[in-house]
């Protein structure tokens, strides 16, 4: 289990150490966290079990980087069981302009979701 071996605070560090993040004119960051309830809105969640493709995390994180506009890319996913509340993902976008780092940010926490990671909740009985 890699449960918050990286904290936000250490990413976005790691992020300004890039060589050119004088190009940067902005960090935006995403803190996903365990929601208390399914999507729906209709089931408690007790846990919430994830798996995570290390090699997709990367190809996301290398093309989010390759985007234009974007200067430095950090992306902490974690992994194993977790409860409402805990960290369970870390995005970090450097880039020049908001409307290019939003625009990176959406997309690459979508594919992430998407192709990154499985998650699995269990509910409340």
């Amino acid at each position: 289990m890699s449960k918050n071996v990286m904290s936000l605070e250490r990413l976005i560090a790691s992020v300004k150490q890039h060589p050119e993040i004088s190009r940067a004119g902005m960090i935006l960051c995403h803190n996903g966290i365990v929601r208390g309830c399914d999507r729906s809105g209709e089931n408690l969640v007790s846990t919430l079990r994830v798996a995570v493709d290390r090699s997709a995390i990367e190809r996301i994180r290398s093309w989010a980087e390759s985007r234009p506009g974007i200067v430095a890319v950090a992306i902490e996913a974690f992994e194993g069981e977790f409860q409402v509340g805990e960290d369970l993902l870390y995005v970090v976008v450097a880039g020049d302009v908001r409307e290019n780092v939003f625009s990176v940010m959406r997309e690459t926490v979508e594919r992430i979701k998407a192709e990154g990671v499985h998650k699995a909740e269990l509910y409340l009985e």
